[in-house]
Formats: structure tokens, sequence, C-alpha cells
């Protein structure tokens, strides 16, 4: 199996789990701060407290 363990990584700021870089995101890798859709669109919710959401 290959194993690629030379590939840059970030953290997600909504999850806080790691992802690695994706040949998809070769040309805009710097302005990549999201592993997933779904992280992406959380965004809004996990930024703002509990018991605050209007």
């Amino acid at each position: 199996m290959h194993r690629k363990p030379h590939l840059p990584e970030k953290i997600c700021p909504v999850c806080q789990r790691p992802f690695s870089w994706r040949r998809k995101w070769a040309r805009s890798w710097e302005a990549v701060r999201y592993c997933s859709e779904r992280c992406r669109h959380a965004r809004h919710s996990s930024q703002q407290p509990e018991g605050e959401r209007v």
C-alpha cells in the first residue's frame, strides 16, 4: 500500500481534526480552511454559544 507521509496537514477549526492536502486543493491550499463541505456549512453554528441562537 502506498503511503504519503510528506503531505501537508491543517487542523479544521470546526471539528478540530487534522486533514491532509488533496489534489483538488493544489491551487488553493493556502485558502482552504475546512476539511469538508459539512464543516464549511457548520462554521456559523460552531461560533455562536448554544443559548444565543436567533
